[in-house]
């Protein structure tokens, strides 16, 4: 007969004081009865878990329910802001800087223009600007940490950033980002990054595409993510979408990034993407054929994905916030390629955008403490 070890004992009740706090933190009020519905956990665990959550203040009683014949129901709430981490999605251009709480809402953000640099002064100054941020909102007491979201290959095992063609970097040790920083930092993948913040309270498969001023990606399993033998996966903005066609910046023909990344649009309204749909808004006739043979190269990368992985699509990034609003007729693209059936159901607006990268970075933060609860 098998028993279970003090060890492995431990790490059910951990698990399933985590798994409460989860539940409580992705409802707004809830009662012992539904957490138990929820989790099939027994009636005394649920009563522990909470009563030891209500002790580090991550959860708290919100009066009862109506009374359905027997005694009142008690209520629970959480506590989201009890901590907070950082997150920063650094750029070759800017810094984004976010306070997400633990269900990762946005309690604060900044973003400031800081052209990247690998001298020292920059990195004295990002960590300065971290700190001036935290200072300015609320003060370091409930901060678990900073996230750093990097756009370039980031190997976090080994310390290091692989290479990044936007900063000019190869080989890299990731603690020039993080030593002039007073909190403990992790390291992703700026796509891998948003990936996770549009995962967040999901549980199922997922393909994330970011169309920001480049192409990028995630992979993610029931909610995890995918990082690949190279960690390369998710990076298909290098697919090759037209043989022999436009040069990448990569050096070679015909990628998806040459297609549709943001720029193709910015670079034919002044640089502005919000210029650009604002000529669509106003019928702009040379903006909207732009826009269609964006869209026909879009939806022959969407429908591959989607034939690859069999999962929901998720379109983000800086093109993807306008897609909601302007993508009827990806859809209808869509319809007409798909070699199954005609439903698009599996294309989604993104939730975030612009800050999409550095919630995710954060929210690396929020699942270290998860797991050292």
């Amino acid at each position: 007969m098998m028993t279970t070890s003090p060890t492995n004992n431990m790490d059910v009740k951990r698990r399933n004081r985590v798994n409460t706090l989860r539940c409580i933190l992705a409802s707004d009020r809830v009662s012992q009865m539904e957490l138990t519905q929820r989790l099939a956990l027994s009636w005394p665990t649920i009563l522990q878990n909470v009563k030891e959550l209500a002790g580090m203040g991550l959860v708290r009683e919100d009066g009862v329910y109506a009374s359905t014949g027997g005694r009142k129901a008690r209520a629970y709430a959480p506590v989201r802001d009890a901590r907070a981490a950082v997150g920063v999605n650094l750029t070759r251009d800017h810094v984004d800087v976010v306070l997400a709480d633990l269900g990762g809402n946005v309690l604060a953000r900044a973003r400031g223009a800081l052209r990247f640099s690998a001298e020292d002064i920059y990195f004295k100054y990002l960590g300065g600007l971290i700190q001036r941020f935290v200072d300015a909102n609320g003060g370091p007491d409930r901060v678990l940490g900073v996230g750093l979201a990097l756009p370039g290959a980031v190997d976090e095992a080994r310390g290091l950033l692989r290479e990044s063609r936007l900063l000019g970097l190869k080989n890299t040790s990731l603690s020039l980002f993080t030593r002039q920083i007073s909190w403990p930092c992790r390291c992703l993948n700026d796509a891998h990054a948003a990936g996770l913040a549009e995962a967040a309270g999901t549980s199922g498969d997922m393909v994330y595409l970011s169309l920001g001023d480049t192409v990028g990606g995630a992979v993610l399993r029931e909610g995890r993510l995918c990082l690949g033998d190279h960690l390369r996966a998710g990076e298909f903005g290098h697919m090759t979408l037209v043989p022999g066609g436009l040069r990448c910046r990569c050096g070679k023909l015909g990628c998806l990034d040459a297609y549709c990344s943001a720029r193709v649009l910015s670079d034919r309204a002044d640089g502005s993407l919000p210029a650009f749909f604002d000529g669509l808004r106003s019928g702009d006739p040379e903006k909207h054929e732009i826009w269609r043979e964006y869209l026909e190269h879009l939806a022959v990368a969407v429908n591959n994905l989607h034939a690859c992985f069999d999962c929901d699509v998720v379109a983000g990034g800086d093109v993807g916030a306008y897609l909601e609003e302007f993508g009827e007729l990806l859809r209808a693209l869509l319809a007409e390629r798909s070699s199954f059936e005609p439903d698009t159901a599996y294309l989604k607006p993104c939730r975030r955008s612009r800050e999409a990268a550095a919630v995710g970075a954060a929210l690396t933060q929020v699942e270290d403490f998860f797991r050292c609860l």
